[in-house]
C-alpha cells in the first residue's frame, strides 16, 4: 500500500464521517447552536460498538432530553450480532434487531438505557421515516436532533434526513467514530483503537459504496437519480480518492440488498 492509497482512504473517511461538533459536549452545542441540550439524540444501529459508547456518554451528560436507538435488520446486522456476542458472551444477539442489541449492550456495559427503540427499519431511508413517525406518535417535542451513525454512512444519513425532516429542525451530525488509517510494515492499520471496528477491507468497501450513492446523477440516490436523499455535493478531491481506491480494490461496489428495501 502506498501513501496515495492511505490518503485516499482518509479522504473518504473524513467526507463520509461528518461531525458538526468536535465533541458531544454541552459547551460545544452552546457555542455552535446557542443551546446546551438537544431535544433528541439518536443512535442508528448500523454503527460499530463505539456508537454505543458515544450514546452512553450522551446519557450521562444529559446532552439530549430524549435518546432513541433506531435499527431493525439490515446489511450490517449480522456483523453486529456476531461482534457483540463474541465480546460479551452473556449478551444473546441471535435474531435480534440492532436497536435491541445496542440496548442490551448499554445495560450490560454502562448500566444505562435509551428512552425509545425503533426496531422495524431495514435501511437508511426507513431509519429516518420510522424515527420521525416514532417522534410524532409519542408526542416528543423535537426542534433539534443529534444524529449518530457509523462514520461510513453518516453523510448519507444527513442527506436522507434533510429530505424528510421538517425545515425548521436543527440537525446536528456526530459520526460515531473518526478513523485515521496509516501504513505500517506494508499493511494498513488504524492509528487508534475503535471499539468493535470493521476490519480494514470492510471499512474501505463501505466507504467506497457510499460515493456512488451520494452522487446526484441518474445512478445515485439524489433527486436526479433514485430520489432517496437530498442533493449532496461530492467534492473533486473525494471523487479522485474514490477512483484511486477503485484502481487498488477493484470497481465492484456493494449493491443494495433487495431484502432490506423499503416496501
Amino acid at each position: 500500500m502506498n501513501a496515495e492509497t492511505v490518503s485516499a482512504i482518509n479522504t473518504l473517511g473524513r467526507f463520509c464521517g461528518q461531525r458538526d461538533i468536535e465533541r458531544p459536549e454541552r459547551e460545544m452545542l452552546l457555542e455552535r447552536y446557542g443551546f446546551d441540550q438537544a431535544d433528541v439524540f439518536v443512535l442508528f444501529g448500523g454503527s460499530v460498538l463505539e456508537g454505543g459508547d458515544v450514546l452512553a456518554g450522551v446519557i450521562r451528560e444529559q446532552l439530549a432530553s430524549v435518546t432513541v436507538i433506531v435499527g431493525g435488520a439490515g446489511h450490517t446486522t449480522e456483523t453486529l450480532r456476531t461482534t457483540v456476542h463474541r465480546a460479551y458472551p452473556d449478551i444473546e444477539t441471535a435474531g435480534l434487531p440492532e436497536a435491541v442489541i445496542f440496548q442490551k449492550y448499554l445495560e450490560k456495559v454502562h448500566g444505562l438505557k435509551a428512552d425509545f427503540l425503533e426496531t422495524e427499519s431495514t435501511n437508511c431511508g426507513n431509519n429516518i421515516t420510522n424515527l420521525l413517525e416514532l417522534i410524532r406518535t409519542n408526542g416528543i417535542a423535537c426542534r433539534s436532533m443529534i444524529l449518530c451513525q457509523d462514520a461510513s454512512m453518516q453523510k448519507r444519513m444527513d442527506a436522507g434526513f434533510r429530505k424528510h425532516a421538517p425545515n425548521d429542525m436543527t440537525v446536528i451530525n456526530y459520526a460515531a467514530y473518526r478513523a485515521v488509517v496509516e501504513e505500517k510494515d506494508g499493511a494498513l492499520r488504524y492509528t487508534a483503537p475503535i471499539h468493535g471496528m470493521w476490519d480494514m477491507d470492510r471499512y474501505v468497501h463501505l466507504l467506497m459504496g457510499e460515493i456512488p450513492r451520494l452522487m446526484d446523477d441518474e445512478n445515485g440516490y439524489g433527486p436526479k437519480g433514485k430520489g432517496f436523499i437530498a442533493h449532496t455535493d461530492v467534492p473533486e478531491d473525494v471523487l479522485r480518492a474514490f477512483h484511486v481506491l477503485q484502481d487498488v480494490y477493484g470497481g465492484k461496489i456493494r449493491e443494495a440488498n433487495p431484502l432490506y428495501a423499503s416496501s
